[in-house]
């Protein structure tokens, strides 16, 4: 994997903060002199409909989405959307999937859906590059569920070339000041699971 070009894609439901994660990352990357490039579905965002973003990083990005199969990082806060989005992966990347149970509402109107009740060993048959993440049982012991996306970010800031003191930065400019504190602890504790440590 380039150490100046990576390709991520997340995915979740409204308000588990899809959106911000993306808008962290890729000011990360902007401020360490890389071209970045985001496309986002927002579906319906602020009634529990699936959020998808497309962040593209590079000394030069010419497209704002990343082309099927082609995904060097998957960041899915919710394990059946990584399941619904596994195969946008290249065969190296690494799928960083929280174990969040969430259906989507617009997902549940479907006649054709049902909730798959093994997502998770799915997923890990598709990729031998997983980490599963009890997120929501790590944002309850901080208190405050809203925490899965920045426990995630800490997860992938291991595997990505910049400092981190750069992601603490850019969370103090991108957090609401009273939240930051308790977020900064959530991205410590993202950053303490790794392949390894995960089981996977």
């Amino acid at each position: 994997m380039a150490k100046d070009r990576f390709d991520i894609l997340i995915v979740g439901v409204g308000g588990q903060g899809v959106l911000l994660a993306s808008e962290i990352i890729s000011h990360i990357a902007m401020n360490a002199g890389l071209d970045v490039k985001k496309s986002e579905v927002h579906g319906m965002s602020q009634r529990g409909g699936v959020v998808t973003s497309h962040v593209k990083i590079a000394p030069r990005v010419y497209s704002p989405t990343i082309q099927h199969g082609q995904a060097d990082f998957l960041m899915s806060f919710e394990q059946s959307e990584g399941l619904r989005a596994i195969d946008w992966m290249r065969k190296n990347g690494i799928a960083i999937v929280s174990r969040t149970r969430l259906v989507p509402a617009i997902v549940t109107s479907s006649k054709d859906f049902s909730y798959p009740d093994n997502a998770i060993e799915q997923i890990r048959q598709k990729t031998p590059n997983l980490i599963p993440v009890e997120a929501d049982k790590i944002a309850s012991e901080l208190g405050n569920p809203r925490l899965v996306n920045t426990i995630l970010l800490g997860i992938l800031s291991n595997h990505m070339p910049f400092a981190k003191e750069q992601w603490v930065d850019t969370m103090k400019s991108k957090i609401k000041a009273k939240f930051v504190d308790i977020n900064l602890v959530a991205f410590d504790r993202g950053r303490e699971i790794t392949l390894t440590s995960s089981g996977n």
